[in-house]
């Protein structure tokens, strides 16, 4: 089985993902920890993304899902795979799209998980405030917003894209993350 769990920042996919993982033995695969160990490992694509990072520019779509496309022929990756924090845009979708329909892969669910900004603001808030020692520099509800701001303009755009697919599904974010697992886990077990 092949994800995609979209939302907000803060709307917990990172944690949803672990659940899953461990539960539906499929890997979470995070681009940014790719993109990283693809550096490391010398790969041709790892070092074209290098050569961008290096010059501070931003890793170019096609990079991104070429080392997605080498990650999900990992061993690993053989149960499904769960993509978070990516696609973050129409064009990325397209993208990757393309890539699977190559691989004879597809994506089996796209979960939405549903939540209210401000109660995402609220609760940045008050983790800030609880948080000891201080919080990190993009634990405020000014950081959040201006993220909230770039997926509403980039990356909510998929919620439309992935409904017109007949792959998306929407599960209440805004419940404790134990009722939020259980409603993921009955969307993939369909």
């Amino acid at each position: 089985m092949n994800i995609i769990l979209l939302g907000p920042p803060g709307a917990g996919k990172g944690t949803q993902a672990q659940r899953i993982e461990a539960g539906k033995n499929m890997k979470q695969l995070s681009t940014g920890d790719m993109l990283r160990a693809a550096i490391a490992a010398g790969t041709p694509i790892g070092l074209k993304a290098k050569d961008t990072m290096a010059r501070g520019e931003l890793v170019p779509d096609d990079i991104v899902v070429g080392i997605i496309s080498d990650r999900i022929e990992d061993a690993d990756c053989a149960a499904g795979f769960i993509l978070d924090g990516f696609p973050r845009n129409v064009s990325q979708a397209e993208a990757l799209d393309v890539m699977l329909a190559e691989k004879g892969l597809e994506l089996d669910a796209v979960v939405e998980i549903k939540v209210n900004d401000g109660i995402l603001i609220n609760r940045i808030e008050k983790r800030a405030a609880e948080t000891e020692g201080g919080p990190r520099a993009d634990d405020n509800a000014e950081a959040l917003k201006k993220r909230l701001d770039v997926y509403h303009a980039q990356t909510a755009p998929l919620i439309e894209y992935y409904a017109t697919k007949g792959t998306l599904r929407s599960v209440d974010g805004m419940a404790d993350m134990d009722e939020v697992a259980r409603q993921i886990m009955e969307v993939l077990n369909g």
